[in-house]
């Protein structure tokens, strides 16, 4: 989401290029049969159908109150929790066919979240705010490595709040390097990756991982090789590995074929 001459629109940065969609129009006008069926069905045991990530590229007031005020217009299809009197109070949520998250900046909290009266609903929540001071100092080689050796819990210390209640992670935690740098997947690395989902549910998070990609380099179709593993059955190895573990989250580029290693899952 970005804020491009007066309005909030879906964009990969702030530069005008012309025809940037707004949210209304790119996201919700094109899942309404969707949610519009979901609610009809009252299948409540399938929601959220759907999760709708913010990556804000402009983290003005103007910017994220565009889209709140966006959001307030289908507060009736997303999942929302209420606003209580303390962080530490975490409220139940009333799930419906569209969850929404966003990450950690302030800003943002300030807006979706202090802002927000006591009691009236919250439309999306953030992610946890993650101690990265371990890596100051470090050149990229030993950025890589401390990155795969930190322990879970001097990365987050502290549990979720009525509004952070996911932790966003790139696979550089898992996987030295991350997708362009993976080896062989072994017994060390899926204990690793155990070690980061189990800390986060016990703290009672939900985990997400970015961007799990795998195709040959003459098949990108403008993703770019920062996430990619190099082939599909080097990503699905690592889909597999995920979701065995519990991750809740997963990125991929590839929802077909992500969707595809689901499926025989219950």
């Amino acid at each position: 989401m970005a804020w491009v001459g007066r309005r909030s629109v879906v964009a990969h940065d702030n530069k005008v290029r012309g025809g940037e969609p707004t949210l209304e129009h790119y996201f919700f006008d094109r899942v309404r049969p969707i949610v519009e069926r979901a609610l009809k069905e009252n299948d409540q045991s399938r929601w959220p159908l759907i999760v709708l990530h913010f990556d804000f590229k402009d983290n003005s007031p103007q910017n994220l109150r565009a889209v709140w005020k966006v959001l307030g217009k289908h507060e009736g299809w997303i999942t929302t929790g209420r606003k209580t009197a303390h962080d530490s109070e975490i409220s139940p949520l009333d799930v419906k066919p569209i969850l929404v998250l966003t990450e950690d900046n302030d800003t943002q909290e300030q807006v979706f979240f202090r802002d927000v009266p006591r009691g009236a609903k919250l439309r999306l929540f953030g992610s946890a705010k993650v101690d990265e001071v371990f890596l100051e100092g470090l050149d990229k080689e030993q950025r890589k490595t401390a990155l795969v050796n930190i322990a879970p819990e001097r990365l987050v210390s502290k549990g979720p709040t009525n509004y952070r209640r996911w932790w966003n992670n790139s696979w550089y935690l898992v996987e030295r390097g991350g997708a362009p740098g993976a080896g062989e997947w072994t017994a060390d690395t899926e204990a690793r990756l155990r070690s980061l989902v189990d800390y986060a549910h016990r703290l009672g998070y939900w985990i997400r991982f970015y961007t799990l990609d795998g195709f040959p380099a003459d098949q990108d179709r403008g993703w770019g090789q920062g996430y990619n593993f190099g082939s599909l059955e080097r990503a699905r190895q690592r889909w597999q590995a995920a979701l065995h573990a519990g991750v809740d989250m997963i990125a991929s580029d590839q929802y077909e074929e992500l969707r595809a290693t689901m499926q025989p899952r219950p």
